[in-house]
């Protein structure tokens, strides 16, 4: 069957998933929203350069709201705190329409209770369902690194790390404001729920951490943080700006799902500016080492076709791909968050 799609938001990640609807023989576009009042009216072909669709931005959630649709793509970008998209997204599942995020949400039992109810009261009155996909969250640690503890006769503990060059990416205000490069380190608490960046990543992938042990079979009782910032010996030159020497080049955030005092699922994410600190990882972005009987070490990267080579990254490639493939299974699903299942592999649509 063919389903109709509705893209939220058209940043880097949204356009990314904007092209994938578009070029997928089994999806029809039948919306955009977008934030700017320079894209509004716009066709949708014309904001990632394609042929014109037919199908025109809109800067209203109430003409989005009125689009008969299957699935709603909500790739706004992360604010303030996690879950703070929460108001238009229950206005989407209210109106009937099935809606995956690429911000977390992946396993709702971690939720507060208010917002568990909120969310669930949406989806029954729209008869909509509500999923989190994505690279990670989404892929490697509720995917990829339950598959591969397949093999195991017992595990005691998993490890997934995740490595992320950040020096490419151009906006000042995202990488110095927002993400905190550049600062001195102390200015913020990365453990703490303070600084916005740390509140937003704490909910999302304490999240994670919580999906693995519940997938695994482990009870834990906390989750343990221990982020820290690292800084650069040298004047550092990214496409952002000037790094200056001692300041902040690299944040490494760390989670730990514990058993008593002792961790089982540990989650490692590091926004690198360059290599300084990360050691040889070559071309994998993701790293998967799980203790057991046996034991388990993946490597896990994604390369560009020659074809696409151009501004779109090979991890915008990989969500949109994660994201589209994981349509059949919020539109199938009951009323309700799911909790997106092992595998999600992609399927060839008829011509």
């Amino acid at each position: 069957m063919t389903y109709r799609v509705i893209q939220w938001a058209t940043g880097a990640m949204g356009r990314a998933c904007l092209r994938g609807v578009i070029d997928h023989a089994g999806l029809e576009l039948a919306g955009v929203y977008v934030h700017s009042d320079e894209k509004v009216g716009k066709d949708a072909g014309d904001l990632i350069r394609r042929a014109s669709t037919g199908v025109v931005a809109s800067g209203s959630i109430e003409e989005i709201e009125a689009i008969d649709a299957d699935v709603v793509i909500h790739a706004a970008r992360l604010r303030g705190s996690y879950g703070s998209h929460d108001d238009d997204i229950v206005r989407l599942l209210r109106s009937g329409k099935n809606v995956i995020s690429i911000n977390g949400n992946t396993f709702a039992p971690r939720w507060s209770p208010e917002r568990q109810l909120r969310i669930d009261t949406a989806c029954r009155h729209g008869g909509s369902s509500f999923m989190g996909a994505g690279l990670n969250p989404g892929f490697a640690a509720e995917q990829l690194a339950v598959v591969a503890s397949g093999v195991c006769l017992d595990v005691s503990h998993l490890t997934v790390s995740e490595v992320v060059m950040c020096d490419e990416m151009r906006s000042p205000e995202y990488v110095f404001d927002l993400l905190g490069f550049g600062s001195v380190p102390g200015d913020l608490d990365l453990n703490g729920d303070s600084w916005a960046p740390a509140s937003t990543l704490n909910g999302m992938f304490e999240e994670v951490v919580a999906s693995l042990c519940h997938r695994l079979g482990f009870e834990i009782g906390d989750i343990a943080r221990s982020h820290r910032m690292l800084t650069t010996d040298h004047d550092l030159q990214v496409a952002a700006g000037l790094i200056r020497n001692g300041t902040v080049s690299h944040l490494d955030w760390c989670w730990r799902g514990m058993v008593d005092e002792t961790p089982v699922v540990e989650l490692r994410i590091a926004w690198a500016m360059d290599r300084s600190h990360t050691g040889d990882r070559g071309r994998d972005t993701w790293r998967i080492r799980i203790d057991g009987t046996p034991s388990v070490n993946l490597s896990f990267g994604l390369e560009a076709p020659t074809h696409l080579l151009g501004r779109t990254s090979v991890e915008q490639l990989g969500l949109a791909g994660a994201v589209l493939n994981a349509i059949p299974h919020v539109v199938a699903a009951p009323p309700g968050a799911v909790e997106p299942p092992s595998s999600m592999p992609w399927h060839r649509a008829p011509r």
